[in-house]
């Protein structure tokens, strides 16, 4: 089963208000088994437009776990957080899980 990620975009209006957020969503992030992987102030934009000023990217053991945290009582209540100090993009991605190489094939990677 693929892991499942949360990608976010974030425009930051009020930083204390997101460190307040922070607090709120660790417990519910906790629970869930998720990783923060990246939290980018800069991101290298390399083609077309980019939403806000910090991309975060966290990671869950999947695409269903990753729903359920966003969904679970204990996010809901750390997201009015959230959406009262940034304009937020997010989306759940599944994980790449290269396909089974047949018996005696290299691995080129």
């Amino acid at each position: 089963m693929p892991k499942g990620y949360v990608i976010m975009t974030e425009a930051i209006r009020d930083e204390a208000g997101m460190a307040a957020y922070g607090k709120a969503s660790a417990a519910s992030m906790v629970e869930a088994g998720a990783r923060v992987r990246a939290v980018d102030p800069h991101p290298q934009v390399l083609e077309g437009e980019w939403h806000g000023d910090r991309t975060v990217v966290v990671e869950f053991p999947s695409v269903e776990a990753a729903r359920a945290w966003y969904e679970s009582a204990g996010y809901q209540e750390a997201m009015p957080l959230r959406q009262a100090a940034a304009d937020t993009n997010a989306v759940i991605v599944a994980g790449f899980e290269p396909p089974a190489r047949a018996a005696g094939q290299e691995d080129t990677r």
